[in-house]
């Protein structure tokens, strides 16, 4: 009879340390499973202890937390094999990965990144991840010991090998060496975090490629959901030995993925074959070294496996077939959800937005507004002697179309009592950037006062652009709890804002999006008196942030020099700025904050 083999893959939003809560998670996601005909369930790498952990690896009781979480899940899986990402701690009396200058471990006593697997309420082994990333938002060396094993579990004739994340990216890796040891399917667990693009990446260019290259079925499961700065798309997916997706989960939701592999379809391992880039030997160093462990099936009937009954059909999906989304609804979905998590995670109901009638706040409030409802936040117009009327009017429109709260609160008392208590200091000056920044940080007080008041939280409203070039006030607009487009360039606010007007009608009043952008510190002012226009800037702004080009790339590439000294010399000057800004949803391949991590006191200059 034919060989089917039914996998679930839970695709969960879990919070960093919230052991309990992750552990009930997961135990109903493992019976929905079970109930489902399910051979084998997955779970997302570090699911017991949500991802990053950072320093609470640190903390003993918080490990042995995590363990015990591993061995209530492993209990339950009566009937079902199981595989769940948890920190693993080695033997007692392992030595420290370093010591500081004093001989004191430098690190968590000896653990690894890894994934326990169960089977009929037993612990049967545990697969540590081998390829620890340590860049970008990855510290993953600080904290782990990496494995040196490639396990291929047999468990009723079915032959399954493990992976944890990192591990899938490498051709020459843990994949190569377990189908050389017969693997039929990978399971690979993953807490790989979302940039814009990254999604058609990883299936175009890893699982795909490993699929195909080796020659059998590969489940990528992600995790999904907002942690800090960091989102978690999802986007888990299964692919054939050709290559091809045959299953997907959602993007930006979770979901339980069940999908029935026929193990016929798997061509056999060739005598004597070797993985197309290495030969096994020259693998084993690099990739672990490969091991064989034989389960028995669980003892249930109608399970499906080799030489029982067959599956019962599959349930409905849960989910409709994702659709492809473009690059700029894939942005908007993940500041979404980076900014409802963020809140709710950290015990926030409600958020506030100062709404200027200026593109960066209605956007800011319309994301808002789609991740909390619009009856949980509030906008705060705070017009002063140089707002236009235009400003008023389309912050009340705009509130207006979206449902939420607004009040009006005017500055110019609290301006005129500032400029009369500093007068006498100020007499013998020019007026500069100090009078004016006045007003910013005057509206910061009032938000964070309301702030106070309710406990609400404010969400800041500058983006990439500004932060680059240190276009913001420090304890004025930058003020607050959560800066939603920290990592959004300029044009990409305009066409986040164009998109959602569209979706599924126009919500963000047009004159807004129109109106050339200003400050309004002063009168007339627009950002085109300091700053190149941001179609000009924001590539310069990349090249030198994200990329990390020097003068003479940028200028080769065709970019203004004058722009570009002017972009070089605002970011480096002003990292003392951003160091003191609120955390952001990561967007882009670099943001400021976890993955950009330069000293703030740097006489560093280019030439």
């Amino acid at each position: 009879m034919p060989r089917t083999f039914r996998l679930a893959l839970a695709q969960l939003n879990l919070t960093v340390g919230d052991l309990p809560g992750n552990t009930a998670r997961m135990l109903e996601y493992l019976r929905r499973a079970r109930d489902a005909g399910a051979n084998l369930v997955a779970f997302p790498e570090l699911a017991t202890t949500g991802y990053p952990p950072e320093d609470l690896l640190f903390k003993k009781s918080f490990l042995d937390g995590n363990v015990a979480a591993m061995e209530q899940i492993v209990a339950e899986s009566q009937g079902i094999a199981v595989v769940l990402g948890y920190v693993r701690p080695l033997p007692a009396g392992s030595p420290p990965q370093h010591e500081d200058e004093k001989g004191t471990p430098a690190v968590p006593p000896s653990i690894c990144n890894s994934a326990a697997i169960g089977c009929d309420g037993r612990l049967i082994d545990a697969y540590d991840k081998i390829f620890l990333p340590n860049y970008g938002v990855f510290d993953e060396e600080r904290y782990f010991t990496k494995g040196s094993v490639c396990p291929v579990y047999d468990i009723g004739g079915v032959r399954i090998g493990v992976n944890v994340c990192e591990d899938i990216w490498y051709a020459a890796g843990p994949s190569a060496v377990q189908r050389q040891a017969g693997a039929e399917l990978i399971v690979n667990i993953n807490a790989s975090p979302f940039h814009a693009g990254k999604s058609a990446y990883r299936r175009d260019h890893i699982v795909s490629t490993r699929a195909a290259e080796h020659g059998l079925f590969v489940a990528y499961l992600n995790t999904v959901g907002g942690q800090d700065e960091l989102v978690f798309d999802g986007n888990s997916l299964i692919c054939d030995p050709a290559g091809q997706v045959t299953a997907r989960g959602p993007a930006f939701r979770e979901a339980l993925i069940l999908a029935d592999i026929d193990l016929d379809s798997v061509p056999p391992l060739p005598p004597h074959s070797r993985p197309r880039h290495s030969h096994v030997e020259e693998l084993i160093a690099p990739a672990g070294s490969p091991k064989t462990i034989k389960i028995p099936a669980p003892a249930r009937a109608g399970l499906g496996w080799q030489h029982s009954a067959p599956h019962p059909p599959l349930p409905p999906p849960e989910h409709s077939e994702p659709a492809e989304m473009t690059e700029i609804e894939e942005i908007y979905r993940a500041l979404v959800m980076g900014t409802r998590d963020y809140l709710l995670k950290t015990g926030f109901s409600k958020a506030i937005v100062g709404l200027s009638g200026g593109i960066d706040s209605a956007l800011t409030a319309v994301i808002a507004a789609d991740a909390l409802g619009p009856h949980n936040v509030l906008g705060i117009t705070m017009p002063s002697r140089y707002s236009s009327p235009g400003s008023v009017d389309d912050s009340a429109e705009l509130a207006r179309n979206l449902g939420i709260e607004f009040w009006e609160v005017p500055i110019e008392p609290a301006h005129t009592a500032f400029t009369a208590m500093l007068a006498d200091r100020f007499a013998a000056t020019a007026p500069n950037v100090a009078e004016e920044n006045v007003q910013a940080r005057i509206r910061g007080n009032i938000l964070m006062t309301v702030s106070n008041k309710f406990g609400w939280i404010v969400l800041t409203t500058g983006n990439k652009s500004e932060m680059a070039m240190g276009y913001a006030t420090l304890y004025g607009d930058m003020a607050g709890g959560f800066a939603v487009l920290k990592d959004v360039h300029k044009m990409t606010v305009y066409a986040l804002a164009q998109w959602r007007n569209a979706h599924p009608q126009p919500i963000i009043p047009q004159a807004i999006i129109d109106k050339p952008p200003s400050a309004e510190l002063r009168e007339g002012q627009l950002d085109a008196d300091s700053l190149p226009p941001y179609d000009i800037l924001d590539p310069v702004i990349q090249a030198y942030v994200e990329d990390d080009y020097s003068y003479a790339d940028m200028v080769a590439q065709g970019h203004d020099p004058a722009v570009v000294r002017q972009v070089i010399t605002a970011v480096d000057r002003n990292e003392y700025k951003r160091r003191q800004a609120p955390p952001g949803v990561k967007i882009t391949p670099r943001a400021f904050g976890r993955d950009r991590r330069l000293p703030i006191v740097n006489r560093y200059r280019q030439t």
